[in-house]
């Protein structure tokens, strides 16, 4: 009866995690879910921390702190830039900002947040983004002739696979970020029924932090990935 009962809590507690409260309503927009206002937060205080640490920036003897934020940037970018290949400079900006975004809203759980990431419309729309920016760099790199012509190569049999091709790659990205946040979640619970005290701590260190930025770049990782595909 306990575990039926600790099973079901788990299947409450799962409900309430996919359910996106509406925080407050705004006329003619309608209700602003919890993922928009945390998304909100996380962008607020990134921007906040970026106006602190780019104050009185330096080209001739560069104080610290700049000096440890200009090799995190360019740490950064050199990561994504080896994901999209020479060609993709031009993709590394947005991609930054996304791994950034992905990897805080992936962490926010610690700070008693809902991570956004657990709103699978937000996952929705980082896939949409992903699908407008990838297509987007074969119709920039060949032109829309040329572009509308690869659907039909190397045979026009193929062509509706090829259309589909453009929504499966980013749809399972999206459901591999929601499933991975989620999954997360359920498996903390799982460990929690095991091992009230003690053990969970240090897995909730991994999921919320560690496996959370792996998500984040897996997530660019793969974009990238299909940028610079487009872009051969």
């Amino acid at each position: 009866m306990k575990k039926g009962a600790a099973m079901g809590n788990l299947a409450e507690r799962l409900a309430e995690e996919l359910h996106v409260e509406t925080v407050f309503e705004v006329p003619f927009f309608g209700g602003i879910s919890e993922s928009v206002v945390v998304t909100w937060i996380i962008m607020a205080v990134v921007l906040v921390i970026s106006i602190l640490l780019t104050r009185n920036l330096k080209v001739e003897n560069p104080s610290n702190r700049q000096l440890a934020v200009e090799q995190a940037v360019t740490w950064l970018q050199g990561a994504v830039n080896n994901i999209v290949g020479e060609h993709g400079g031009k993709y590394v900006p947005y991609l930054t900002c996304i791994l950034i975004y992905i990897g805080i809203a992936n962490m926010v759980g610690i700070l008693g947040f809902k991570p956004p990431t657990k709103d699978l419309n937000v996952t929705i729309a980082l896939a949409l983004f992903s699908i407008v920016i990838i297509e987007y760099a074969g119709i920039h790199k060949k032109g829309v002739r040329k572009w509308l012509k690869s659907f039909t190569e190397p045979m026009a049999v193929i062509t509706p696979i090829k259309i589909l091709e453009v929504f499966t790659t980013p749809l399972s990205l999206c459901m591999r970020l929601f499933g991975n946040v989620l999954g997360a979640f359920v498996v903390m619970k799982l460990i929690e029924f095991v091992l009230p005290v003690g053990l969970p701590i240090a897995f909730s260190f991994y999921f919320d932090i560690f496996d959370g930025l792996i998500q984040a770049y897996v997530f660019v990782f793969l974009t990238g990935l299909f940028i610079g595909e487009q872009l051969e």
